[in-house]
């Protein structure tokens, strides 16, 4: 599948700059994917960005071109949704590291036209937050109304404000933290060691290979998904039912209708991801840390955003990024005089809630960026 998944032609520019990386390494030149939605007005003081998450994409409201499912965001971004492409230019790019259009691993070498893999540079959430920047001088827009995002998306939110807060006028930060906690890191090499584990992933050139690493990548998702839901909601959609059976089978088919769950994500994801881009962009989350260049002073990250509007949303069953971490990041911006505001919203879908259908948030996010809903 992974063949298939990089012959998909995507909406892209490529820059002829060189972007730095924290590693020390940069990309002589960058592409970026992206998808825009809504017109933008003629001061250009309308736009804004959404940065997706970890398995997102920029087909935030277009139908996805390997599955041909709604986009993800598709029920946030619209005309007279909470993100209102009546009112404001949306721009959603596919970030530094990913599989769909922008540089990442599978994309080729200049000199031997053969994808890079494990060759392309170890990226971070500042570099992604680079790119997209490098994207926006490209299209004339210095300032951004605002910029949203949940999970990873919320950190390059929050990397935005402390990186780029003369270019933004609030921050929506929305099931996120500032920093990978040593749990989320572990469950993120689970995954990696799954993908690396698998014999299709051969050392990270299979691209051109008929086998691909879709068993170890589907595993990783797994793992990766069950952080992404609530032990109740878990209990409440399957509880311990058996998958189409009246008795256990005493084996190891998939017994259990979590079980069956689990395997059906796993497999699909394998139709729309890359295994490559899974490591990178894991690794790059892992990295992420405001606080680590302040001397471990999370407040150092936004002494110059105090005038960046910040609205900060947690969930009640979200135990991957909990409400202490949101609760950190406020109190960092407090102690600076930056205008935040917070509010914890109960939902049973866990992480996962902040793209789900929960009406408050869809006020919160709509009351953020200054319209009603």
């Amino acid at each position: 599948m992974a063949s298939l998944l990089h012959q998909i032609q995507h909406h892209s520019v490529t820059i002829a700059a060189s972007l730095p990386l924290d590693s020390g390494q940069s990309l002589p030149s960058v592409a970026i994917a992206y998808q825009s939605y809504g017109a933008l007005n003629a001061d250009k003081s309308n736009a804004v960005l959404i940065c997706h998450a970890l398995t997102g994409d920029q087909y935030v409201a277009s139908d996805h071109p390997a599955t041909g499912k709604p986009g993800w965001w598709a029920r946030m971004v619209g005309p007279g949704k909470p993100i209102d492409t009546d009112r404001f230019h949306v721009i959603c790019a596919n970030v530094l590291g990913s599989c769909m259009g922008s540089s990442g691993p599978a994309t080729p070498d200049a000199a031997t036209g053969v994808p890079l893999g494990m060759a392309f540079p170890v990226i971070t959430i500042a570099d992604m937050v680079r790119a997209q920047a490098m994207l926006l001088d490209h299209l004339g827009i210095s300032r951004l109304h605002a910029v949203v995002g949940g999970s990873m998306g919320g950190m390059q939110a929050l990397a935005w404000a402390a990186n780029y807060p003369e270019r933004l006028g609030s921050a929506v930060v929305i099931a996120s933290a500032a920093r990978h906690s040593a749990q989320n890191i572990a469950f993120h090499e689970v995954g990696r060691q799954a993908i690396m584990a698998d014999p299709d992933w051969q050392d990270g050139q299979y691209y051109a290979s008929a086998r691909a690493p879709t068993k170890g990548l589907a595993v990783a998702r797994m793992a990766a998904h069950i952080t992404y839901l609530s032990e109740a909601g878990l209990t409440e959609k399957f509880g311990r039912r058996l998958q189409a059976r009246d008795i256990k089978s005493f084996g190891f088919d998939a017994d259990f209708q979590v079980e069956s769950y689990l395997r059906h994500q796993g497999l699909a994801f394998t139709d729309r991801f890359d295994a490559n881009a899974y490591l990178y962009i894991t690794r790059a989350m892992d990295y992420f840390d405001l606080a680590d260049p302040h001397d471990g002073r999370l407040a150092g990250a936004f002494t110059a955003a105090k005038d960046v509007r910040f609205t900060l949303v947690s969930f009640d069953t979200d135990w991957l990024y909990p409400t202490a971490e949101s609760r950190r990041i406020v109190q960092a911006l407090q102690s600076v005089g930056a205008a935040a505001s917070f509010v914890e919203l109960s939902a049973p879908f866990g992480h996962d809630s902040f793209l789900l259908d929960v009406p408050a948030l869809d006020r919160i996010v709509a009351g953020a960026l200054g319209g009603g809903f």
